[in-house]
């Protein structure tokens, strides 16, 4: 079966699934038609529309796993889906609500899940050119995303029925990068075994494992006006050390200038100390050992790049931010040596 978003066999047999599916949630419900949506590169993404549906729940999302594939790691729609059921309702999160989900028969049928349509936009800052959005709106929902992964990394996973995912250790967390890097062309990877090494050799005492995103950014969610809507893109999610998703968003700021930003201009987002701050008053904990999560952050920054350019170089499409991102791949495992010390 084609992986195409578009394909029209996927969106056939997807309409027919979602039509079945839907009655478990909605009886009453009936699906008009299933279109896609803008999506992530781990999964597919659509929006269907319903006929009596309870109110509010006219389009609903769904996820789907890419057919073809085996479901597992960031391509586990139904993981994903069991951890927002967790968050759903938790103080001070905001996650869409799962609705219904079909498990398929993969990898051939993939499973799918259904989700609210939550409002919002979704724009990372950095990426966009300068002034789409108010510099005020900007530092309003950067303040408030933080204050949210605060109350995020305050829900005890001892206390859910995820109690038992594994946990993600720092080494591992080293160890899933560097394993990138092998997957890439040499001049993707130049210089990432002696920061392996130093990361592995200073690797700081661990703080108590909490629900990490993994890719925590203003980019990964739904905002309106001032405040966000809703965190998404839950692909890589695990149990791990909150500093992960801490020192990921502070280096979408103005001054981290990520190597993938359109313009030196300022955006409007806090500095990194202000985020900081604003995270350890939410949390009520302080963060030490952030110089080591930077230097692991630019080093899985280096090699998720490196990935997304070997993609774009086997489709012959190779975009503005590839190109902006190629020389800075270097640059990134030096500055994370110059972290370690």
């Amino acid at each position: 079966m084609s992986t195409a978003t578009g394909s029209q066999e996927l969106l056939r047999e997807l309409t027919e699934r979602t039509e079945t599916a839907v009655r478990g949630w909605a009886p009453q419900a009936r699906v008009e038609g299933v279109e896609p949506l803008t999506g992530g590169t781990s999964s597919l993404t659509y929006v269907a529309t319903l006929t009596g549906a309870p109110a509010g729940h006219e389009r609903v999302v769904l996820k789907v796993a890419p057919p073809g594939l085996e479901p597992v790691r960031n391509r586990d729609v139904l993981r994903q889906a069991r951890l927002m059921q967790t968050l759903a309702g938790r103080r001070g999160v905001r996650v869409p609500a799962v609705l219904f989900a079909d498990e398929g028969e993969p990898p051939a049928v993939p499973p799918f899940v259904a989700m609210e349509l939550v409002p919002g936009e979704c724009v990372e800052p950095v990426l966009i050119p300068r002034g789409t959005v108010p510099a005020g709106q900007v530092r309003a929902r950067a303040l408030d995303a933080v204050r949210m992964l605060a109350d995020l990394h305050g829900v005890d996973p001892r206390s859910t029925v995820l109690a038992a995912e594994p946990v993600v250790s720092l080494g591992a967390e080293i160890d899933r990068w560097t394993r990138a890097f092998t997957t890439v062309a040499e001049d993707l990877g130049t210089g990432h075994e002696a920061v392996a090494r130093r990361l592995h050799a200073t690797r700081p005492t661990a703080m108590a494992p909490v629900f990490t995103h993994g890719d925590y950014r203003l980019g990964n969610t739904l905002c309106e006006s001032d405040r966000v809507t809703s965190i998404i893109d839950w692909e890589i999610w695990s149990l791990g050390d909150p500093r992960v998703d801490v020192t990921w968003l502070t280096f979408f700021t103005d001054e981290a200038r990520h190597p993938a930003s359109v313009s030196d201009e300022p955006t409007g987002m806090p500095g990194k100390a202000e985020l900081v701050d604003a995270y350890q008053e939410a949390r009520g904990e302080p963060l030490r050992d952030l110089a080591w999560f930077e230097a692991l952050t630019k080093y899985k920054e280096s090699a998720a790049t490196a990935l997304l350019i070997k993609r774009g170089r086997k489709a012959g499409k190779l975009n503005a931010m590839h190109r902006r991102m190629l020389p800075a791949l270097p640059v990134l495992l030096d500055e994370a040596m110059e972290l370690l010390g």
